[in-house]
């Protein structure tokens, strides 16, 4: 495009561009050259979309074997972390929630290592789960609920112990096999099944 007339937009841009050091130019030249190059790469892109797919496809296969080994037993459940959510979400439309978090406090509170903080939490855990009356009581004994005062005169990692291993008992005698049997869990062993036979077909 060319143009005589004075102030004319086109003439203006060429100025400006001849005005720009050599290199620039040859810079932008180089730029716009590897764009093409990569613009010509479908392959680049394929390859890392096949691996990502790869990826989702092995997260899968993995969650899927998981949610089967929940019904193995409650320690496979509680070693899992989707598992632990999967159940505690289940047990809040039971309205018993309370009995895994304080399972799940008393295990944070064992890793504790400061003696200070471990008098704090030991008081904490005992006010909101564990006293008579308390906001998120457990279900346990007269007998365990005394002993386990008694431990908080000189907490230590194990004050908890017969406290929770009551909770984690009835939990699994009780809610662990109506979990199993629920709509929902029944819901995911259905899909993760069938992801399996899928995978199967296909090999």
């Amino acid at each position: 495009m060319s143009c005589w007339m004075p102030g004319c937009p086109a003439l203006s841009m060429c100025r400006g561009l001849a005005s720009l050091p050599i290199t620039c130019l040859e810079r932008a030249k180089d730029l716009k050259t590897r764009l093409g190059i990569l613009l010509h790469k479908p392959e680049l892109g394929h390859g890392i979309g096949t691996s990502s797919k790869l990826q989702l496809g092995s997260r899968r296969r993995d969650s899927s074997r998981e949610v089967l080994e929940w019904r193995e037993s409650f320690d496979q459940l509680l070693k899992s972390k989707s598992g632990v959510n999967a159940f505690h979400t289940f047990l809040k439309t039971e309205f018993s929630e309370e009995n895994l978090d304080f399972w799940l406090a008393c295990e944070d509170f064992k890793k504790t290592r400061s003696k200070t903080k471990l008098a704090s939490k030991a008081n904490r855990i005992f006010e909101e789960f564990v006293q008579s009356e308390a906001p998120r009581e457990v279900n346990i004994d007269h007998e365990t609920r005394e002993i386990t005062r008694k431990n908080l005169s000189g907490a230590t990692s194990a004050c908890f112990n017969e406290a929770q291993a009551k909770t984690r008992t009835l939990m699994e005698k009780d809610s662990y096999p109506r979990f199993l049997k629920s709509a929902s869990y029944q819901d995911m062993t259905k899909q993760a099944t069938s992801r399996g036979t899928s995978k199967r077909s296909h090999t």
